[in-house]
C-alpha cells in the first residue's frame, strides 16, 4: 500500500457525509475573508516521503494518499478542497508508533514500517480513522477551542470528540475509546494553516472512533 502523490489523488474530492457538519462560528462583519490553501497542500509542502523525523505528519499524509488511492471519490478528497471550510486534529508520526503498539504489542522502527502496520488493518478501517479526525463545517483556531470547553464536535465519521481544556490552557481531545490515553494538542503545532477555510492542530496520539 506504499502510495506516491498522484494527480487523480490530489484532484479528489467528495461530498461531506449528511449529518456530520457543525456550525461554523459566526464572522464578524469586519473579519478578513479566509484564505483556501487546503490543508492537503500544506502537508505535501515538504515531499510525501518518510523521514527519521517523528514529530511531523508523514504517516498520515500517506494514509489519506493510500486512501484516495484506493477510493477516490472518499470523503478523506476534502482535505484536498481549500474552498470547503474544516479543522483538522493531526496525529504526528510518533502518534501512530504508539498507536501500533497498543494495539499490537510491537514497536516499529520506521516511519514506513509504522504506516505499513496501520495499513494492515484495511483500507476501510484507516478511512474510518482519517475520518474521525476530521470536524467539517467549523475553521475553529486555538482561542476558539480555549473558549469552547466541554463542546462536542461531530466528525466526518459521524462520531464526536469532546474538548477539554485542563490546566495551563492546554488541549485534550476525549474519543470513543474510554480506556485508552486521550491525544493532546502539541504546544507547538496550534493553528496550522492559520487564516485560512480548512486548519489543523497536530495531536501527540491518534483519535479512536471505537472502543479498542
Amino acid at each position: 500500500m506504499r502510495l506516491r502523490r498522484t494527480t487523480a489523488a490530489l484532484a479528489a474530492t467528495a461530498a461531506l457525509a449528511a449529518g456530520a457538519v457543525v456550525a461554523a462560528p459566526a464572522a464578524s462583519a469586519t473579519a478578513p475573508a479566509l484564505g483556501t490553501n487546503s490543508l492537503a497542500s500544506v502537508l505535501l509542502a515538504d515531499g510525501d516521503t518518510f523521514d527519521g523525523n517523528w514529530n511531523d505528519y508523514d504517516i498520515v499524509t500517506q494514509a489519506a494518499l493510500a486512501v484516495l488511492a484506493a477510493k477516490p471519490s472518499s470523503p478523506v478528497g476534502v482535505l484536498t478542497d481549500g474552498n470547503v471550510a474544516l479543522t483538522a486534529f493531526i496525529p504526528r508520526d510518533q502518534a501512530f508508533r504508539l498507536f501500533v503498539y497498543s494495539t499490537t504489542g510491537k514497536w516499529t522502527k520506521s516511519e514506513e514500517e509504522a504506516f505499513n502496520a496501520v495499513a494492515a488493518f484495511g483500507i476501510d478501517t484507516v478511512e474510518t480513522v482519517l475520518l474521525y479526525h476530521v470536524v467539517p463545517g467549523a475553521t475553529i483556531d486555538r482561542a476558539t477551542a480555549l473558549k469552547a470547553d466541554g463542546a462536542a464536535l461531530t466528525t466526518a465519521q459521524g462520531g464526536a470528540i469532546t474538548l477539554d481544556i485542563v490546566p495551563n490552557r492546554k488541549i485534550v481531545l476525549r474519543d470513543a475509546d474510554p480506556d485508552n490515553t486521550d491525544p493532546r494538542v502539541r504546544w507547538d503545532a496550534y493553528d496550522i494553516n492559520k487564516g485560512n477555510k480548512q486548519i489543523a492542530h497536530g495531536i501527540d496520539r491518534v483519535l479512536r472512533p471505537i472502543d479498542l
